[in-house]
């Protein structure tokens, strides 16, 4: 449809079901729709609406959502069940786009934002028509021809053969993707085009589909071109019969998914192909949020039409020719350095100005429209793509937007380095027996005694000297001797049930919890102290992603069983959260360090950690607040009615024999 003439030449022989509850904007909208239509039966709700499909045969309906009786989507679905082909137009406000995702379920044809102008249904009236227009050329066609279409609607490049295999036909895009002329293809076998890597099986399986079971055959194969260059088509093989079922011919269409099918492949070739590479990684923010709320299938035509607006972003200076979509939404742009004809230093200005354009575009989807943000990792010279791969990695840990990571690997390499030297100093002090714990006091707020100790690990290096955890106990989660150090601890600290009376707290996290060395090893504490057990508290951590939270779940109710009471640590930050009290049921709650730091001047710490202690008290919680290290600071928590504290103030981490 070129221009409105031939939209109102079509449009004319439709007849339109047009569903509207609202007075006003029935009479408004129809006076347009009369312009165009053959005629027009009006509606006034869904149960109108759907009545009147049954009466009468219509080539177009147009409904609204929000209506008495039945909605338009109930509408629809009821529909659909009689007719899953006829055209539908969703009239819908802005705010009802909750509809949008059971709209495009049951398949309707677009959207009409509410109130309708002339070019916004214009563009929906051209595409409509054609559907429509098709529709009816379908209906006319015979069944030899339905065979044609079927596969025509599988792909675009064409080519027929006899029942020996040999081409017969060729369209101009075979011709353009194989890079052979026609005259050249005319008259061969169809393995002119055939691909080595195939195997032999596969096209035996062709045959038997399409010769013997007279079926169509549909996959993706890997063909090569005149000048050997690899390509992928997704590949409909369909036997034209006649109606007495015997086979006439083979028609073979097919979609170039090159870029789809490899494009990781493509990039990867492009950087090893040059000595020196410019790289430059682009990924959406937060895809994972796009998906999850758009679904996987609109969230794929998101990314694939991204990619071509990217290119269109990214500043005609650069001369990169090719988008490469990586997956995840993540994006690459690649070329030769020694072709960089700008330098350095006006690329990166221009990568930066791309970045801006991206972040302040909208991408439009259909009726919709998306704000879309990126993150841009440069790298250039040797090792580009590793050292860009590791620039996102910062970028994602930083929360920045963009960085130049020409030297991130080796940067990691070093740090590697560093890490391999205390990986060994973990070993040789589990070796040496070196991994022991320090407890620090939990002091009972209203009696200003010591209640409670926490079990805190330590290493003592080679020069005796004390480490926190913090020197080495994330780095031993890399290798296999985080189990070890947690098998350690709570020797440590059951072992300390027989030096005080006093409870002993010892912390646990989620990866903690779900090995089963760890959990068989606690069980088995637990019974060997079992008259002792009820002075043990469980600090459960929430640094660590839980996989399986229901053995966490049966895990507190296992040794709550003993007796032992169950803490949250950290509250206030991190993955914690009220509605997680609901599943652990804990007996305490230790108040994050970062509220109880700033509580002396900062009124929104103030105002949360009053909030969590309101909650606490109706639930029977007990509260400890950590990093308790002044006079001042312990007053307002004792004036908030705080249980317990834990902090310098009282005293630091020590052996236990410093303390009792």
């Amino acid at each position: 449809m070129d221009n409105l003439s031939n939209i109102v030449k079509y449009s004319k022989q439709i007849k339109l079901l047009y569903v509207e509850d609202n007075p006003e904007a029935r009479q408004t909208t129809l006076v347009m729709f009369n312009e165009f239509f053959k005629e027009v039966r009006v509606a006034v709700d869904g149960e109108d609406g759907f009545n009147a499909f049954q009466e009468d045969q219509f080539d177009l309906i147009i409904t609204d959502i929000n209506m008495p009786k039945l909605n338009g989507i109930e509408m629809i679905e009821k529909i659909r069940t009689i007719n899953k082909n006829i055209p539908i137009l969703v009239l819908s406000a802005y705010n009802e786009s909750g509809y949008f995702m059971d709209s495009i379920k049951l398949g309707v044809e677009g959207y009409l934002l509410k109130p309708v102008n002339m070019e916004q249904f214009l563009g929906v009236l051209e595409k409509v028509v054609a559907t429509i227009k098709l529709q009816q050329e379908v209906k006319k066609n015979l069944y030899f021809l339905e065979q044609y279409q079927n596969a025509t609607d599988a792909s675009s490049i064409v080519s027929k053969t006899d029942l020996k295999g040999i081409i017969t036909y060729v369209n101009d895009e075979f011709c353009k993707i194989s890079g052979y002329p026609r005259e050249e293809l005319i008259g061969q076998a169809h393995n002119i085009v055939r691909h080595p890597d195939n195997p032999s099986t596969l096209f035996q399986e062709i045959w038997d589909t399409i010769k013997v079971d007279k079926k169509a055959w549909q996959g993706i194969l890997r063909n090569k071109s005149k000048n050997n260059k690899s390509y992928y088509v997704k590949t409909t093989i369909q036997p034209i019969l006649d109606q007495d079922g015997n086979i006439l011919e083979y028609i073979a269409l097919r979609d170039d998914v090159t870029d789809v099918m490899n494009p990781k492949k493509q990039f990867y070739d492009l950087v090893g192909s040059v000595d020196e590479a410019i790289v430059i990684l682009v990924k959406i923010e937060r895809f994972d949020d796009i998906e999850k709320f758009y679904g996987q299938q609109l969230s794929v035509e998101i990314e694939q039409k991204f990619a071509h607006k990217l290119l269109e972003y990214m500043p005609q200076r650069c001369t990169f020719e090719k988008t490469f979509v990586l997956g995840d939404g993540e994006y690459a742009f690649a070329k030769d350095k020694a072709n960089c004809v700008i330098g350095i230093d006006n690329l990166i200005i221009q990568v930066k100005e791309f970045q801006k354009i991206v972040n302040s575009a909208r991408l439009d989807i259909g009726e919709l429209q998306y704000d879309i943000s990126v993150v841009v990792s440069v790298s250039y010279g040797k090792n580009s793509i590793e050292n860009a791969k590791h620039g996102l990695k910062e970028i994602l840990l930083n929360n920045s937007d963009f960085i130049i990571a020409s030297d991130y690997l080796e940067k990691e390499q070093v740090q590697a380095g560093k890490n391999f030297i205390v990986l060994q100093m973990i070993r040789q002090a589990i070796e040496d027996k070196k991994i022991i714990s320090y407890f620090q006091p939990i002091v009972n707020n209203a009696t200003q005694e010591i209640d409670k100790y926490e079990s805190l690990v330590r290493l003592v290096d080679e020069e005796d000297k004390v480490l926190s955890p913090y020197f080495f106990l994330d780095i031993s989660k890399k290798g296999k001797y985080y189990t070890q150090i947690t098998s350690i601890v709570l020797d440590n600290s059951f072992d300390a049930l027989n030096q005080t009376t006093k409870d002993i707290s010892i912390n646990l996290s989620a990866l903690d919890i779900e090995k089963v060395f760890i959990r068989e090893k606690i069980f088995q504490l637990l019974e060997q102290y079992k008259e002792q057990a009820s002075r043990l508290v469980f600090e459960l951590l929430e640094d660590e992603v839980i996989k399986d939270f229901e053995l966490i779940k049966t895990f507190i109710m296992d040794v709550k069983e003993y007796g032992v009471q169950i803490a949250i640590d950290d509250f206030g930050a991190g993955y914690s959260n009220f509605e997680r009290l609901l599943d652990y049921q804990p007996d305490i709650l230790k108040i994050d360090a970062s509220l109880i730091k700033n509580i002396e001047h900062d009124s929104y710490s103030l105002n949360v950690v009053e909030t969590i202690i309101v909650f606490a008290k109706k639930q029977n919680i007990k509260i400890v607040a950590e990093y308790v290290e002044n006079e001042n600071i312990f007053k307002i928590l004792r004036d908030l009615d705080v249980d317990y504290s834990q902090g310098y103030y009282f005293a630091k981490p020590d052996l236990l024999s410093a303390h009792e």
